[in-house]
């Protein structure tokens, strides 16, 4: 009797040696989990936080480029044409600065991404550049033609830097992953 007694005793603590290192092992896997969980979290929140400052920048430049091109009206408002040159010269001035910002913000915003969003910001500056000149050919110039040209332009550089935001609003939006 007092064997099976003993018996009874190193299987008992077998038994609770096993339950707790099935129960440790669950813990390990639960905290590692957690921890996993924790990282992607933190990872996904700087990713969005460092794409948000990226897209922002871009958006801040073509802002600056649409305070340029928006004086095309104190052109049309000037009186003659000493004055309508004298403004467009101090756009163009202004304007290469402003698409060399948004060539940097574009840099920025490639290595960021998405792809998507990428392909967009270049089309942005790609119609900001397509602007400029047009904008210079307005000097000494009131062929109407040339005129249509350069709104044409402008208005196709508004429809790419929209389709961006739109493409970068969807890049940040929160994903809920589980289902």
């Amino acid at each position: 009797m007092a064997n099976s007694g003993l018996w009874v005793g190193v299987l008992t603590a077998l038994t609770a040696l096993g339950a707790s290192y099935i129960t440790a092992r669950a813990t390990s896997r639960a905290a590692l989990a957690q921890a996993r969980t924790t990282a992607r979290a933190q990872a996904v929140r700087e990713q969005r936080d460092r794409r948000r400052s990226t897209y922002r920048e871009l958006m801040t430049c073509a802002h600056a480029f649409n305070e340029v091109v928006w004086q095309i009206d104190a052109v049309d408002a000037a009186s003659d044409r000493a004055d309508k040159d004298r403004i467009l010269a101090q756009m163009y001035e202004r304007i290469g600065p402003v698409i060399g910002g948004m060539s940097k913000a574009l840099h920025e915003v490639r290595l960021d991404g998405p792809a998507e969003v990428s392909t967009a910001a270049e089309q942005v500056r790609h119609r900001a550049r397509r602007v400029q000149p047009l904008l210079k050919a307005l000097t000494g110039d009131d062929d109407p033609g040339r005129r249509h040209a350069y709104d044409a332009a402008y208005r196709d550089f508004r429809d790419a830097h929209l389709a961006f935001v739109g493409l970068a609003r969807r890049a940040l939006e929160v994903k809920d992953d589980e289902g």
